[in-house]
Formats: structure tokens, C-alpha cells, sequence
């Protein structure tokens, strides 16, 4: 008897592991390397304007495109349900070759599934995300790249990046691997992607650029992949020395250092924007205009309460610099550009002192680890509290896409130098 319980254990044992090596194998990538961030796009609840009907979403497959920064021999896709309430049931995903950005056409050739853990499924608990198995796949530096994913239960709530200046198809059944859409709806909005990692050369890094609508790219044009911070990633890859870094966007429009408004507050998504992604080594910081804006935005107060704020913004900032330090990031703040003129905040004299205190703290060496000026490349040297009407995209708070690459073009890039760590 006692031989014989040993025996089937020993069967049980050979059964499970027969049943175990019948798993799929991940796909793992063939060369060595360092996993870097070379797109992302800061997570959200959608408002109820640019959420996806239900029904729209219930049995639907979505096909997003996303342009890169640094390329790489393979790649990983992350998978958000950041702010679902309810596990997010993925039962496919497919990565493709997009044939323009205008259209849900893909090279089919290019077609590849996604798998998690070895399977073409995958379910995201609430509040999570998951990357997918790496996959030897290889893209050219500032390349496009089609991301689609099929579910067959809508979200019970969506998460998602509503600003993407980029078209996104859908349609219903599980058609992750077709060549087009046949009458597609679209949306200029991005949902439950929140990240794509290239496997780069071992000395890759990269950017995290953390603002708000200016960084996000009001003002740029849809599909054109000319916000300041795409234009910075084509600078990055033109000069040989910074070819390996890649540009992560983690603007959120309408967003605040300090309150909640379109998006978390900047400290509350600290960690998931700026220390998660991969092999961020750099930090640019540009908020605190839609702060400053927002305290007299309905008529003036008290002397009393621009002080306050002031300070606040400060403390802000220098949470942001501790905690980024904590991680070993260098950060660099960015000025607040001019907004007198805009409809939507019309700001007082006050609030424009507000703003000068401001910059005039970010200029301070020591504070940051360096200094981008964004307000002196945009200013209007006639009246420094206003846009330059060349670089203003006619709201008197955004730039225009002339501004976006002002701004990019005078980012010197010897701050990224990797000497500079």
C-alpha cells in the first residue's frame, strides 16, 4: 500500500508537469537589452462626452495607432483598466504595421498576437494593468504602431486618454487581425492602452514628460504627431548620442498640481505616471497653469489667497522633486508660459503676478536640476504676459503647432546627456 500511494504520487507529480509544458511558451525576445518606455499616455476617466457607448463597446474590437520614439527589437504592450471598477475581460490583442495613421489599415503581413502569461487572453483585475509576454518584434525609431484589442463585455467603467489627437476605429466581433474595417465608427480618443516598451540597447532611458493640456497637445493637429514632445523625440533620434532615449507623454489636459480636475492631481498619479514607466531616467515638469488660472477664474479674491496658492504650487514642486530624487530621476522644470488674453481664464494682474512668482522660483538654480524655459520661447517680447501671435493657436493659452516645435527646439539636449546622471 505504501508503495503503491508513492507510486501515484509519482504519476500525479508526471501529470502535472505534462499538463504544465503543454502551456503555451511566452513569446521572450531573442537579444539582450534594456526595456525602455517609448510611448505612454497618462490614464483617466473618460467624461461622459468622450466615453464609448456601451453598446458600442460590447463585443467590439478597438484598433488604436500610436507613434514611437525609440526603436527596438521587440516590444510589450500595457494593458490598463487603471480606474475600472469591474475586471476588464481581454480576449484578444493583435500589434501591426498601420499603413498611414488615417485610416484602420494594416500591413497584414505585419500582424502579431498579443499573449499574457502564454495565453491570448487576458482578464485585468480592477485598478491594474498588465503587460503582455515580450514579443521579437522590430521598429524603427519614430515609427507608427496599430494596437488592437477585442472584448466582449463592455467595461463596467472605462479608462482611457480622451486627448490623443489621434483617430481610433472600432467595430464589433473579434476582428484583431484584419487587414481594414469595414464601415468602422472612429473617435479621436485612446482607451485601456497605457504603454509601449521597446527592447533598446542596454544604455536606453527615457523621458517622462508630466503636464497638462499644453503638454497633451491642444492645438496640434489630429493625426500629425506635433505636440512639443513628439518633436522632441525627433531631435532625440537625429542626434547620435541620444538615439537610445525615449519620450514618454504624460499630459493630461485640463490638469492641476494640486486639485483633481480632468485626471488625478499630479501628486496623486505621481507614482503611475512618472516612477512606472519603463526605464524613465529623466523628469520635465510642466504644470501649474491651470492652478494659477483657476483661483480668480470667477472673479478676483483676496491678495491673501494668491500668496497661498503661490505657495502651494511651490510645495508642490518640490514634493514632485523629492520623491522623483528618492528614485534617482533628474528633474527639470519648465516655465509657465504666458496666458493673459484667454477666454478661459482671463487672468487679472494678480494672477499674472502669480505666475511670474512662480517662474521666478523655477528659474532659481538649485530648485531644479535644470531649467526649460518655455515661457521666453513663447512670449511676445512686446507684451511678455501674452502669447506670441505666431506661436499662439488662437485661444491665447495653447500653442500652435509652430509654438509646439519652438518649444521642443529649445530643449537643449545635453541635459539628457547620459554623462549627466
Amino acid at each position: 500500500m505504501k508503495h503503491a500511494r508513492k507510486f501515484a504520487s509519482i504519476l500525479g507529480f508526471l501529470a502535472l508537469a505534462c499538463s504544465l509544458g503543454a502551456q503555451p511558451v511566452p513569446q521572450l525576445p531573442a537579444k539582450p537589452g534594456t526595456w525602455v518606455a517609448s510611448w505612454g499616455a497618462s490614464q483617466q476617466i473618460p467624461e461622459s462626452q468622450n466615453t464609448l457607448p456601451t453598446d458600442d463597446f460590447s463585443d467590439a474590437t478597438i484598433r488604436q495607432i500610436f507613434r514611437l520614439s525609440v526603436g527596438g527589437t521587440a516590444l510589450r504592450v500595457h494593458l490598463s483598466n487603471a480606474f475600472g471598477t469591474d475586471a476588464l475581460h481581454i480576449t484578444a490583442a493583435h500589434i501591426a504595421k498601420p499603413l498611414s495613421t488615417s485610416t484602420p489599415a494594416i500591413d497584414p503581413k505585419s500582424d502579431r498576437p498579443l499573449l499574457f502569461a502564454g495565453q491570448p487572453e487576458v482578464t485585468i483585475p480592477p485598478g491594474a494593468e498588465f503587460i503582455s509576454d515580450p514579443l521579437d518584434y522590430p521598429l524603427a525609431p519614430l515609427s507608427d504602431l496599430a494596437v488592437s484589442f477585442h472584448v466582449d463585455q463592455p467595461p463596467a467603467r472605462q479608462t482611457g486618454h480622451p486627448g490623443s489627437r489621434a483617430t481610433s476605429w472600432y467595430v464589433h466581433r473579434d476582428l484583431g487581425s484584419a487587414a481594414t474595417f469595414s464601415e468602422p465608427k472612429q473617435l479621436d480618443h485612446w482607451y485601456q492602452v497605457s504603454e509601449i516598451d521597446v527592447l533598446a540597447t542596454p544604455d536606453a532611458a527615457s523621458i517622462v514628460a508630466l503636464g497638462d493640456s499644453i503638454t497633451d497637445g491642444h492645438g496640434a493637429t489630429t493625426n500629425g504627431n506635433n505636440r512639443w514632445t513628439d518633436i522632441l523625440a525627433q531631435r532625440l533620434q537625429a542626434a547620435p548620442e541620444t538615439r537610445s532615449i525615449g519620450v514618454s507623454n504624460q499630459g493630461i489636459g485640463g490638469n492641476h498640481l494640486l486639485t483633481d480636475g480632468l485626471g488625478p492631481n499630479v501628486l496623486a498619479r505621481f507614482d503611475r505616471d512618472v516612477l512606472a514607466p519603463a526605464a524613465v531616467r529623466w523628469l520635465i515638469v510642466f504644470e501649474g497653469v491651470n492652478d494659477l488660472g483657476g483661483l480668480a477664474r470667477d472673479g478676483e479674491v483676496p491678495p491673501g489667497d494668491h500668496k497661498v496658492l503661490v505657495n502651494r504650487v511651490i510645495a508642490a514642486y518640490q514634493q514632485i522633486v523629492l520623491r522623483a530624487h528618492a528614485q534617482g530621476l533628474r528633474v527639470y522644470g519648465a516655465t509657465i508660459t504666458p496666458y493673459v488674453g484667454s477666454d478661459y481664464y482671463h487672468p487679472s494682474p494678480a494672477s499674472e503676478a502669480d505666475r511670474q512668482a512662480v517662474n521666478q522660483w523655477i528659474r532659481v538654480p538649485g530648485n531644479f536640476d535644470a531649467v526649460i524655459d518655455f515661457d521666453s520661447v513663447l512670449r511676445n517680447p512686446a507684451h511678455p504676459d501674452q502669447l506670441l501671435p505666431a506661436y499662439d493657436c488662437g485661444d491665447h493659452l495653447h500653442p500652435s503647432p509652430a509654438g509646439y516645435k519652438a518649444m521642443a527646439e529649445a530643449i537643449p539636449l545635453n541635459i539628457f546627456a547620459h554623462s549627466s546622471f
